[in-house]
């Protein structure tokens, strides 16, 4: 685009936390400066006990505005001021493209949309990074957010998701039809966020783990669709069958205290090692010889995409987006949800043949590079908003 086309894009999230949706955001602010967008990346703020990724975006060189009020939790007053706030802002920006992130910031960001008046921006585009829908919470308010998503589907241009199987869910949930999706994978600086300086075994024998130990890994944010406690029942069969297996628990969160009372119950505690949250996850992959994922509900794992880009194979329930990283016996396992045994059983084949690890997590290397990296992201996003203009404009 010349400079006197530049597009003006205000993109929206509900917060800069751990997580996927945060990379993604920075990425997308910073990288397509270049290729003819000015964006200004607003966020909301960050809930207590939460651990910041606002750095990523910063080193990147993106603009953040802070937007008070706008957050995860729900509160009807103070999510009318985060709408009337942004509405403020949208008239202020007059962006062409209102990009939102997040079901909390699609809420109030497409509501600011209407109500910034003759100020709406012409194209509006939210993305799913997953979705809140089914299994979060109970039948009466799962069928109200239901009906909210289906009613701000209608005054939304475009509709992305992180993969086809988080589309297909929504299309299945009546959300909106298929053809007013695009999918769009998240994009990561693999390279940069898995490459460890420290050599494996030295990363062990600081952290005191034996070298013919088996590490099933994970890291991510203590919440209570990630289920963790399954990770301790998956240890303690692996331990049972005569595994040598600890784990390696990077990551903090609301639930971290319920599971390292769990540990002790279990009489684990000394086979696992909690670090808390780390800014740098690429010595802590480095220790791991698998890593595994229980999770209840997945839009698209990161954890899993670095296990992979590191070259660590991958064991995981099959929810979700799960399906799109992992290709069972390919470049890891995908278990039956709740299937605490399947992933035991998993677990202990890898412990057993270093070699199938190895196998896997070059397979899943190869792949993910390409696949999940930031160019190609960048790629697909200026493709959707020029096809959205282009269309628009006829």
């Amino acid at each position: 685009m010349a400079s006197e086309q530049r597009v003006t894009v205000l993109r929206v999230i509900a917060r800069l936390n751990v997580g996927g949706p945060a990379l993604h955001v920075a990425y997308l602010t910073a990288g397509l400066t270049p290729r003819g967008y000015d964006t200004t990346l607003v966020a909301g703020t960050i809930a207590r006990g939460e651990e910041s990724m606002a750095y990523i975006a910063e080193q990147a060189g993106a603009r953040v505005v802070a937007l008070p009020g706008l957050s995860r939790e729900i509160s009807p007053l103070r999510d009318a001021v985060a709408v009337f706030r942004l509405a403020k802002l949208i008239r202020q920006v007059r962006p062409t493209i209102l990009h939102t992130h997040t079901a909390k910031a699609g809420t109030v960001g497409r509501v600011a949309a209407l109500v910034a008046g003759s100020a709406r921006p012409p194209i509006v585009v939210h993305t799913f990074h997953g979705h809140v829908l089914r299994g979060y919470f109970g039948p009466l308010k799962s069928k109200v957010f239901r009906e909210l998503e289906r009613l701000l589907a209608k005054v939304t241009t475009v509709l992305v998701a992180v993969s086809p199987e988080v589309r297909d869910d929504l299309v299945q949930l009546g959300v909106a039809p298929a053809e007013k999706f695009a999918v769009v994978r998240l994009g990561i600086e693999l390279e940069q966020r898995v490459a460890s300086d420290v050599p494996r075994d030295e990363v062990r024998r600081r952290l005191g783990i034996p070298p013919e130990r088996f590490v099933v890994g994970w890291i991510g944010r203590m919440t209570g669709v990630k289920q963790t406690h399954d990770l301790l029942a998956a240890l303690a069969e692996l331990r049972a069958e005569g595994v040598d297996a600890g784990l390696l628990v990077v990551g903090d969160g609301p639930d971290r205290a319920g599971f390292e009372q769990r540990a002790r119950e279990l009489d684990l505690v000394r086979h696992c090692l909690f670090l808390g949250y780390q800014e740098d996850v690429a010595p802590w992959y480095a220790a791991m010889d698998a890593v595994a994922l229980p999770s209840g509900n997945e839009g698209t794992p990161v954890t899993v995409i670095e296990a992979l880009a590191a070259g660590k194979p991958v064991v995981a329930y099959e929810v979700g987006g799960v399906p799109d990283v992992v290709r069972e016996g390919v470049d890891g396992f995908l278990v039956e949800p709740g299937s605490t045994s399947g992933m035991a059983e998993r677990l202990a084949q890898l412990a057993a043949d270093p070699e199938l690890g190895r196998r896997l997590g070059e397979a899943g290397r190869e792949r993910v590079l390409e696949r999940y990296g930031v160019g190609r992201l960048l790629d697909d996003v200026d493709q959707l908003y020029r096809e959205t203009i282009a269309k628009k404009a006829r």
